[in-house]
C-alpha cells in the first residue's frame, strides 16, 4: 500500500483547455532525453513527435486523436499547442 502511494505522488491528472485529459508521470520532465529534445526542437522542428513520445509515452496516440480533425488530420499546430499547454498545465483540482 505505501509503495502505491509513493507511485502517486508523481503521478498528476491534467485537463487542457481544449478538453485533453491525461496523467503526467512527474519523472518524464526530469528527462535528461526530453530536456535534448526541446532542446533540438528549436532549430529542428521535426523532434516534436519525440518531444511528444517523451512526455506522454502511451498516451501520444490519445493525444493525436484528440486534435485529429473529420478528415484524419492531425494538424501540427495544434500538437505544438497542446504540448505548450501541457507545459504550463496545472493538476486538477478534485
Amino acid at each position: 500500500m505505501a509503495r502505491n502511494k509513493r507511485k502517486k505522488k508523481h503521478v498528476t491528472k491534467i485537463r487542457t483547455s481544449t478538453g485533453f485529459e491525461f496523467v503526467l508521470d512527474k519523472k518524464r520532465l526530469n528527462n535528461y532525453e526530453l530536456v535534448e529534445a526541446l532542446g533540438e526542437m528549436e532549430t529542428h522542428p521535426l523532434y516534436l513527435p519525440k518531444v511528444v513520445k517523451l512526455l506522454l509515452g502511451d498516451q501520444a496516440e490519445r493525444l493525436k486523436d484528440h486534435v485529429r480533425d473529420e478528415n484524419g488530420i492531425v494538424d501540427t499546430e495544434k500538437i505544438v499547442a497542446e504540448v505548450k499547454e501541457i507545459f504550463k498545465a496545472q493538476p486538477i483540482k478534485n
